[in-house]
């Protein structure tokens, strides 16, 4: 049951911020229709809200990423994990959740942080990569980023076939610096 509650909280929250409302705990415990002291005891603070949502987000981002990728993340090398993570970003379609980083001025910098921590081991680059491999895997990278940013933000989305050349421009950094 509290589980099913929290998750209740956070999708109450995500649908707040799909709407384009911001979120405060009192308005998204109304959203949900529980009082805001009973929200509280699963979130305290706004903080601890959007750290909830920032980790919620990265979860399903990780479902669907071990879907692009065959096999398990630890035994996945750096091209495949970024080929996994510029499959996703490509062929998906985003909205305002998926950048929930950004979604409080005020907590920008824990919540970017805890993101950073939660997406690492997709796009992280051992340092024996060489300098050539690593701009090559991390140019593809930055491309899935940007696909899926102006997906979010819905600003200069390109439509189905330019994600299409966009992916394969992508696999050809990929597969040059495999």
């Amino acid at each position: 049951m509290a589980s099913e509650t929290r998750t209740r909280i956070l999708d109450g929250a995500l649908h707040r911020l799909r709407r384009g409302s911001s979120v405060a705990l009192e308005s998204t415990a109304r959203e949900v229709g529980i009082s805001k002291p009973g929200l509280m005891y699963y979130f305290p603070t706004k903080e601890a809200l959007m750290l909830g949502l920032v980790d919620y987000v990265a979860l399903q981002w990780e479902k669907q990423l071990m879907s692009h990728l065959h096999g398990r993340i630890e035994e996945a090398s750096p091209p495949q994990r970024i080929h996994a993570y510029v499959d996703f970003a490509l062929t998906r379609n985003f909205d305002r959740t998926d950048i929930v980083m950004l979604s409080d001025p005020r907590l920008c910098e824990p919540l970017s942080a805890r993101w950073s921590e939660q997406i690492a081991p997709w796009v992280h680059l051992p340092d024996e990569l060489s300098a050539d491999q690593r701009a090559r895997l991390t140019a593809a990278r930055l491309l899935a980023d940007g696909a899926w940013f102006v997906g979010a933000t819905n600003v200069f989305t390109p439509d189905h076939s330019a994600r299409e050349r966009l992916r394969a421009i992508a696999h050809a950094l990929i597969e040059e610096a495999s």
